[in-house]
């Protein structure tokens, strides 16, 4: 009887023991995530303490020269999953950066990070790219310079100081230019990233090079009534900026920087045919350009007696259609808005755009402002855009 008591205690340890392990205890791939966490813990404290040294004893991956330039406040990785071969592992995380003085939010971005384990069981990166459907960091494509300027931050790679100095200058005209028009409730203050070249940009914007063609800078940033968010970055296209003349230049980075600041007004509600047309506008408002100077495609439609019987719809402001038709489309949104302010006036044009964003959905947004607002309706509004067209541009 003793014999069998101590035995069933025996089997009953055996099982408690089987029974806390299965519960309780870590696998292998559990105690590689912890351990992967804890290491790009310290690799994200040693790039907010810019400590070279600390950084290179996490492994490899992005030189830290590469990224010492930018300004971070804060810096921290996510591991989201751990696949482990051996001594071997590949680790998909999600990174967190602030831009000091820039950003109210984290910017987020998918990394996968490959890593390896020496013979003492400590784990160290191999490479840090890019997550398969995550767009490049700025520090991808090589050391990252920083100039800033009295309102603006410009962020190169592959760019002198005096392109990005050049750049700064551009930035700081604009904003005191976007707020005379807008109003100062915004950020007043930009972020310019500006790599090497047409293909750097596409990679920063994750999408074919094909689509940004021709486009001598974009906006990135979420539209919207927000409290806190990532700043916006204007992202430029060397390759086609340095077409662009001194006006030109100016006016891009304008009409850019009027994105920034009227994001939190711009919603679902907005067509593109507005928030485009009033960033031209903007850019334009200064610049001494006649109609037939700035709206050369839709003037060349006017004289072959093409006018355009409608606005354009958001489509047709797709990056990868006609040249021609996108150009049409954003000298249309341009003229719309000139008219509103030649007959409405600058307060009246600032009142519509913040009205129609006002609505969660488009149905009915532009019919309401224009009514509250204007006092007209989209047919008529309609009517007297095409008349406006034939004074200014026949």
């Amino acid at each position: 009887m003793a014999g069998r008591r101590s035995g069933s205690a025996l089997v009953a340890l055996v099982v408690l023991l089987v029974a806390l392990a299965g519960c309780g205890g870590r696998s292998a791939a559990d105690s590689a995530t912890v351990e992967v966490q804890r290491l790009l813990d310290r690799r994200a404290e040693a790039v907010v303490d810019r400590d070279a040294r600390a950084y290179e004893r996490t492994g490899r991956g992005t030189d830290f020269a590469d990224l010492r330039a930018v300004p971070v406040a804060a810096w921290s990785y996510r591991v989201t999953a751990v696949r482990r071969t051996g001594d071997t592992a590949t680790a998909d995380a999600e990174l967190r950066y602030r831009v000091a003085g820039y950003d109210e939010a984290p910017v987020t971005t998918g990394r996968t990070l490959r890593l390896s384990r020496d013979a003492d069981g400590r784990w160290s990166v191999v490479t840090d790219r890019p997550a398969k459907k995550s767009a490049q960091q700025l520090w991808d494509q090589g050391a990252v310079h920083l100039v800033r300027g009295r309102r603006s931050l410009v962020l190169g790679a592959g760019q002198s100081g005096q392109s990005l100095r050049d750049f700064a200058d551009l930035a700081d005209r604009a904003v005191p230019a976007v707020s005379d028009a807008w109003g100062t409730d915004w950020s007043r203050r930009v972020v310019l990233v500006v790599p090497k070249s047409l293909e750097g940009m596409a990679g920063l914007l994750g999408s074919p090079a094909s689509s940004y063609r021709g486009i001598a800078a974009v906006t990135t940033g979420e539209t919207g009534p927000r409290t806190r968010a990532p700043a916006d970055r204007i992202i430029v296209n060397p390759d086609a900026f340095a077409l662009l003349g001194g006006l030109g230049e100016q006016v891009v980075v304008t009409h850019e920087t009027t994105h920034v600041a009227t994001r939190a007004r711009t919603t679902a509600a907005t067509p593109l045919w507005l928030s485009e047309g009033y960033a031209d506008w903007v850019g334009y408002r200064a610049a001494g350009r006649t109609p037939v100077e700035a709206a050369p495609e839709l003037s060349r439609a006017v004289a072959e007696d093409r006018l355009p019987t409608a606005l354009p719809d958001d489509e047709d402001f797709g990056f990868t259609g006609d040249a021609s038709r996108l150009a049409r489309s954003y000298e249309s949104g341009w003229t719309a808005c000139r008219m509103i302010s030649d007959r409405w006036g600058e307060a009246r044009l600032g009142a519509f755009y913040r009205a129609v964003g006002e609505h969660r959905e488009r149905a009915g947004a532009v019919e309401e402002a224009m009514r509250k607002v204007l006092g007209t309706t989209p047919d008529a509004f309609t009517r007297q855009w095409r008349t406006y067209l034939r004074d200014q541009l026949g």
